[in-house]
């Protein structure tokens, strides 16, 4: 009988050592259109230069936020774009040996913005000057 014990004693300590692990995490990317990740610096770059009619710009970034013309008959059209990454990750690890517990937890959350204004003035429906601003925070 007290070898039954031991042995029930023995499997029961075993089975009380767990360990466990458990990492969560996750992405979201927000702006207000999905065309908008498509906007960066380097597409400004390769895409726009000087003497390329309006539809081709509209073409290579789509529609501007803003249209202005001064009595100089420049327009100006003005990109502003805005996208938030938020990326969350969590970690635990449990061991249980015996009566004692211990639980280590932690986790890491990260925000992310980032701007990019693009500024293209257009004198006879030709692109005279950009200019271009980007920033991440």
């Amino acid at each position: 009988m007290k070898k039954y014990l031991i042995l029930l004693f023995n499997v029961m300590a075993l089975s009380l050592v767990i360990s466990s692990c458990t990492t969560v995490s996750g992405t979201y990317q927000g702006s207000s259109n999905s065309d908008d990740n498509n906007l960066t610096p380097g597409k400004v770059q390769k895409e726009i230069h000087k003497g390329m009619s309006g539809a081709e710009v509209v073409e290579a970034l789509g529609s501007p936020n803003i249209v202005t013309a001064d009595e100089n008959g420049i327009e100006t059209w003005v990109y502003d774009k805005i996208a938030t990454e938020a990326n969350y990750s969590k970690s635990s690890d449990v061991l249980f040996l015996f009566v004692y517990a211990q639980k280590n937890t932690s986790s890491n959350y990260n925000l992310t913005q980032k701007t990019l204004t693009v500024v293209i003035k257009l004198k006879d429906n030709k692109v005279e000057s950009f200019a271009y601003h980007a920033s991440k925070f």
